[in-house]
């Protein structure tokens, strides 16, 4: 596996340097709404069920999507730093992550317009299983936090368009 992994990103750096005009790509997420505040989310092959806790009005039958955004993170980090790890051979026998977030409710649910809906502060913790030394897995760190997409989608600004349509 971590033959194959190396050798995916040398092959995908290599071919992305070379067209640079093959470098976009679109991912995709199809939702609709089943019952309540359950949601059925389609992304490629896979479904899941989103909802929220019965505390927040839902039955409680999946992770809510301020949960997905956590999850989202923590895997992200987690495929980072294999992909790094493993193109730097830095050795790395595993990586898993916690992530936490914070939010006021208040936002959400407009009882205050001056807290925002979403998390106030993410915070989280990497634990790297390892026989590199400190400096290998600062460089690590380093490079992870710069090219974690989840993490720059939270830490910058991405643009969002979302329109209302009528259904037919």
């Amino acid at each position: 596996m971590s033959v194959a992994l190396k050798d995916a990103v040398e092959f995908m750096q290599s071919e992305l340097r070379a067209n640079p005009d093959n470098a976009m790509a679109t991912f995709v997420a199809d939702s609709r709404q089943v019952q309540g505040l359950q949601s059925e989310t389609k992304i490629r092959n896979f479904t899941l069920t989103v909802d929220e806790p019965e505390s927040l009005g839902g039955t409680d039958t999946g992770p809510n999507p301020v949960e997905l955004i956590l999850g989202a993170l923590a895997s992200c980090q987690e495929i980072t730093y294999r992909a790094f790890a493993e193109a730097l051979e830095i050795p790395l026998d595993s990586v898993s992550v916690r992530i936490e977030g914070d939010l006021d409710l208040r936002g959400f649910f407009a009882v205050n317009d001056n807290v925002r809906a979403g998390f106030q502060d993410i915070r989280g913790t990497v634990e790297l299983d390892s026989t590199a030394s400190a400096e290998e897995l600062a460089r690590l760190k380093q490079i992870v936090d710069a090219h974690c997409p989840v993490l720059d989608d939270l830490i910058r600004s991405v643009p969002v368009a979302l329109k209302v349509t009528r259904a037919e």
